[in-house]
């Protein structure tokens, strides 16, 4: 896989060409076709996804899951993302416990994706521990910019139902 197609990623900033190859040479390129879902979930995660061409939607299920016998399958459109600002998916799950996926992904176009296991995402950094580090730094500047995000939301949703229960 081409270097020049990974340098944009955040996950890749302050690496230099051959930290990327090592990125590059283990990364497997997925076709997903427009309406078919890549991430799923609750579903196991154990790898991270580079959107190359196309545009998704990233979906989450509107309820919690508090019996098994009740499938309720509505989900929230969350946001939609192009290419054209170089996401990638599947960190959390990196990280995660059980290594269960949080929300999932659906593809709105033809999409080609990158796709580094966990397993060699991780091998990498062990072997190349600079490498590593500046990976799992920037892996933790995106986790932390979507945790204020997500506590933003929630400040949001409670500050509006709080009004709602005043009337």
């Amino acid at each position: 896989m081409d270097i020049e197609a990974f340098k944009n990623y955040s996950i890749f900033a302050g690496l230099d060409d051959s930290e990327i190859k090592l990125f590059t040479d283990k990364a497997v390129v997925v076709n997903v076709k427009t309406g078919n879902n890549f991430i799923v979930e609750g579903d196991v995660g154990d790898s991270i996804f580079l959107l190359l061409n196309g545009e998704v939607e990233v979906n989450q299920a509107l309820t919690l899951s508090m019996n098994k016998s009740e499938a309720d399958n509505r989900e929230k459109a969350i946001i939609k993302l192009s290419s054209d600002i170089k996401p990638f998916f599947g960190e959390m799950s990196l990280f995660n416990d059980g290594d269960r996926r949080t929300a999932s992904i659906k593809a709105l176009t033809d999409c080609k994706l990158a796709k580094i296991g966990k397993e060699i995402l991780f091998n990498i950094c062990d072997a190349h521990p600079e490498t590593g580090y500046k990976v799992m730094q920037n892996l933790c500047r995106t986790l932390c910019g979507n945790l204020v995000t997500a506590n933003q939301n929630v400040l949001k949703l409670t500050t509006a139902f709080s009004l709602i229960l005043e009337r």
